[in-house]
């Protein structure tokens, strides 16, 4: 979950997203207060669930650890075929502008001629 978390597309599209929603929750006081309560909710539930799993990881720690070693060995590789997952969101949507653009002008070219 770190790997995956700690890669840049990753972490800028929850950049991305942490960003509107504490901007949409500063802007709409009844949007805030159904946040509010959605998040103690959340956190309250995380805790109590918290206590009931924890008996059930620690059993299950060799096996969580043996997929996650294969889980880290397929993201590296992952991350070598698509060299887009280390590319910020803004990046990617300038990059794909650009080349939506190129491709327009390439079509309008070969349409004129």
């Amino acid at each position: 979950v770190n790997q995956v978390a700690n890669l840049t597309l990753v972490s800028s599209a929850c950049d991305v997203v942490s960003t509107a929603y504490a901007s949409t929750k500063e802007s709409h006081p009844y949007i805030r207060s159904v946040c509010d309560a959605a998040e103690k909710g959340v956190k309250s539930v995380t805790e109590a669930t918290t206590s009931c799993v924890q008996p059930v990881l620690t059993t299950l720690e060799p096996h969580v650890a043996a997929a996650s070693e294969y889980a880290s060995k397929g993201l590296d590789k992952l991350g070598e075929k698509l060299p887009l997952l280390q590319k910020p969101v803004d990046q990617i949507i300038s990059d794909t502008k650009e080349l939506v653009s190129s491709r327009v002008a390439d079509a309008k070219d070969a349409v004129s001629s």
